[in-house]
């Protein structure tokens, strides 16, 4: 990044083979979906922190300076059927978020509002933070059984299915991971 001049936020992605081996597939120069799992493992809120550079303030942080706690683990649910991933549009009739601590939930839902077809069929965010791997996918589990969304079918089975899964729990995963389920 120092290189080519980068000063803002940004995400560059990379895949790892299963020699361990990485390769670069892009750098995105926004913050991505996802970004609440980093926020929640570091301590630092990212958007705050793009802000203030567009702003024109330097970054406060050095990579040295950031330190990684506990495990934290993201899905994202979406008004579509569990079984097939076709959206599923309509209007929600029924809401429940879950909470608690290590519990985080970014969404702009609520009842009685409409998931239209025309975009993506993103619900919300579900983020949960552990002090370790075992405790965020327990976290995880707890705060599924909590949510509650009803008027639409959304993929929150599904969701529940992959974290009671042996090799999700074990780490075990691939690209291929999902077809499983299907």
């Amino acid at each position: 990044m120092r290189a080519i001049g980068y000063t803002n936020v940004g995400t560059v992605e990379f895949l790892l083979d299963k020699n361990m081996r990485y390769y670069f597939m892009e750098m995105n120069t926004r913050v991505q979906v996802e970004h609440p799992v980093t926020e929640m493992i570091t301590g630092i809120d990212i958007i705050k922190e793009q802000i203030k550079i567009a702003a024109g303030e330097k970054l406060r942080f050095k990579q040295k300076h950031i330190r990684l706690r506990g495990h934290s683990i993201e899905c994202r649910i979406n008004a579509e059927d569990p079984d097939t991933f076709v959206p599923c549009p309509g209007k929600i009739t029924g809401l429940h978020m879950p909470g608690g601590p290590g519990v985080r939930i970014d969404s702009a839902i609520s009842c009685n509002c409409t998931v239209p077809p025309y975009y993506d069929s993103l619900l919300a965010k579900l983020i949960v933070h552990g002090e370790s791997r075992g405790e965020a996918i327990a976290r995880m589990a707890m705060a599924l059984d909590e949510l509650e969304i009803e008027g639409v079918k959304t993929n929150i089975p599904l969701h529940r299915k992959i974290m009671q899964d042996h090799d999700f729990i074990r780490g075990k995963v691939d690209i291929n991971y999902l077809s499983k389920f299907g």
